[in-house]
């Protein structure tokens, strides 16, 4: 059953022997989530530095590959870009400079500095905290955190599946262009991707169909039992007290620079 569910990233399933990985799993999430709110939470420009540092540090403690870890970042900043990009234009203020009648302001680049430094902070924190253990790791401690089953079993799958349709939506574009077929815009190129979506949906039917059954002649019968158990342990009681004490001393330093 664990082969099933495995991870096909291998970036995401990535073992790591650093001391985040030592931590129980349940930990981690509850560390995550903590450390989440308590970063969106902040609003001066000197606290959000200070969490993006201790992000770092995660990242330093986890041991994971700094280079391919900080890309994975940056593919975020990727999408938030444009409307960090405009938020000095929308946000009223104090003019620094005029673009083409639109005034840019202080307040509006403060904004996009401090949404910036935000989102940094909490994604890496989650991928080192988080997005390094296996999607079976994390459905049980979600699980073990009294998470509804049937929503643990749904992010199970959807995680594991995704690779899954992607690569049948590669051999479907690869099949359509052997065909001939160049993407335009005309009824025909609508068409034509209108049926792709509808085969991927045909064929993602028929493979639930066959992984269930599959399942059931493996005696599944809706609950996926975890061999090993987690148990908290003296290394999760003092990562959780450096934890509370970094995110009360960012909270101090908040209320200080605001």
């Amino acid at each position: 059953m664990s082969h099933i569910l495995s991870n096909s990233n291998p970036a995401l399933a990535e073992a790591t022997p650093g001391l985040i990985a030592a931590l129980d799993p349940r930990a981690r999430i509850l560390a995550a989530l903590v450390y989440g709110i308590a970063v969106v939470a902040l609003d001066s420009l000197v606290a959000l530095g200070a969490a993006l540092a201790l992000s770092l540090g995660l990242l330093v403690l986890s041991k994971l590959p700094p280079a391919r870890t900080l890309k994975r970042v940056a593919m975020m900043d990727g999408f938030i870009f444009f409307m960090l990009a405009l938020l000095p234009f929308t946000v009223p203020g104090d003019a620094i400079f005029t673009l083409w009648g639109y005034p840019a302001t202080w307040q509006g680049l403060a904004r996009a500095i401090q949404i910036g430094l935000t989102a940094n902070a909490v994604v890496l924190a989650l991928i080192t905290l988080v997005g390094t253990m296996e999607p079976v790791t994390v459905g049980h401690a979600l699980y073990r955190l009294r998470m509804p089953e049937t929503l643990v079993h749904l992010l199970m799958f959807t995680i594991r599946y995704v690779e899954v349709l992607r690569q049948e939506y590669l051999r479907l574009r690869a099949a359509m262009k052997v065909r001939g077929f160049r993407p335009s815009t005309s009824w025909h190129s609508y068409r034509s991707f209108g049926y792709l979506v509808g085969m991927m949906m045909v064929r993602a039917i028929e493979r639930s169909e066959r992984l269930l059954g599959a399942m059931k002649c493996r005696g599944f019968a809706g609950r996926i039992v975890l061999l090993d158990d987690f148990r908290y342990t003296t290394a999760d009681a003092r990562f959780a007290l450096a934890l509370v004490a970094a995110l009360a001393a960012l909270l101090t330093l908040d209320l200080t620079w605001r």
